[in-house]
């Protein structure tokens, strides 16, 4: 059902790695000083190492502790260390970025195998990594590939967004809502024209502001807090009601603006009504649009374990729930029959969700 904090998926959408995987028996971070974070968390177990499992994992922008897209990564890292026993090591990118392909470096020459890139910025650095290691399995988080041993772990980023539209446009009286996005590229554009597209489907006449906080190939737009509080306090000194953000570390931002104003904002990626810490803030996350990157994470690790290979893309939608609304707090509780039907309509195909503006 719809909102619930799920730790399965169905076998549709991940057919190709499951039945590989059976023919062959599976925000703060580090500051871009990726010296302290190479050692593994935790440390290696002797279970970790008897299982002969290591896994890496080279975090996007903003590192652990984004309470968002990285520690949803970093979730499904640390299920694979718990439940498959594995060795992990994880690592945080350069403010800007530009050590991506080092850091994947330093995981293949380290031994570990599989390795994942978090982000669609990994795209080209994982196609040079998985060119130069061919003996080692990589995936990447938001990018498509058809190498041989990579495989994309893909989201609709824009159906679970739809639900936060019809959500945020049947709470808000109004019809006024907004929505802030870190940086304007087509990932991005993809959480907005579902989240459009949502609200527009249950009041077409509303008003919603959208802002981007930086433009395409600035990836400082989702580790700005300062520039997400001042795009939310607009929106809400014009009006809005409700604020949804795709912006990583920079919607503690737009939490912190929803505080101020007495309004609501509505999270993303992870239950952020139970990963951001300050209990003000906590109060204010109407719902958060849960992308499962844990899930994905952990599934394509499960899965190398069995012994599958790469060369296919996953896609993670609501057929699968692989995308959803958290219900944590109880307000969306009383809509639940008409997020129920929306999920239901897009699914059964009734409604295509577009995944541009």
């Amino acid at each position: 059902m719809l909102g619930k904090r799920f730790s399965r998926i169905a076998v549709g959408s991940v057919a190709g790695v499951l039945l590989m995987a059976a023919a062959a028996c599976g925000g703060s971070g580090n500051g871009g000083d990726t010296s302290a974070s190479t050692a593994s968390s935790g440390g290696t177990s002797s279970e970790a190492s008897k299982s002969g499992l290591k896994v890496g994992l080279a975090f996007d922008v903003g590192g652990r502790g984004d309470k968002s897209f990285n520690d949803a990564a970093y979730a499904g890292l640390e299920k694979a260390k718990s439940e498959l026993k594995a060795d992990i090591k994880e690592l945080s990118p350069a403010a800007d970025g530009s050590n991506r392909g080092e850091l994947l470096r330093q995981l293949a020459d380290a031994g570990y195998n599989p390795i994942i890139g978090v982000g669609f910025a990994y795209g080209e650095d994982i196609k040079k990594a998985a060119e130069e290691y061919p003996d080692i399995q990589f995936a990447v988080v938001d990018s498509a590939s058809n190498a041989p041993n990579v495989t994309g772990l893909l989201f609709a980023e824009e159906q679970g967004s739809y639900l936060a539209g019809v959500a945020a446009a049947t709470k808000a009286k109004s019809g006024h809502v907004g929505f802030v996005g870190g940086v304007e590229n087509d990932l991005i554009k993809k959480f907005e024209a579902g989240f459009v597209a949502g609200v527009k489907s249950v009041k077409a006449d509303a008003k919603i502001d959208v802002k981007y906080l930086t433009p395409d190939g600035d990836f400082s737009g989702f580790k700005a807090p300062d520039k997400g509080k001042v795009a939310a306090e607009k929106m809400f000194q014009d009006g809005a009601e409700i604020v949804y953000h795709a912006a990583g570390d920079s919607g503690l931002g737009v939490f912190q603006a929803a505080a101020a104003a007495g309004k609501k904002a509505i999270g993303v990626d992870s239950d952020q009504r139970q990963t951001v810490k300050e209990a003000d803030l906590q109060s204010v996350i109407m719902t958060s649009m849960l992308k499962r990157v844990d899930v994905a994470v952990f599934e394509f690790v499960k899965a190398f374990q069995g012994g599958a290979k790469g060369g296919s893309n996953t896609v993670y939608d609501l057929k699968v729930d692989g995308v959803g609304l958290s219900t944590t707090g109880g307000e969306i509780d009383d809509i639940k029959d008409k997020l129920d039907a929306a999920k239901k309509d897009i699914v059964d195909g009734k409604i295509t969700v577009p995944a541009k503006p």
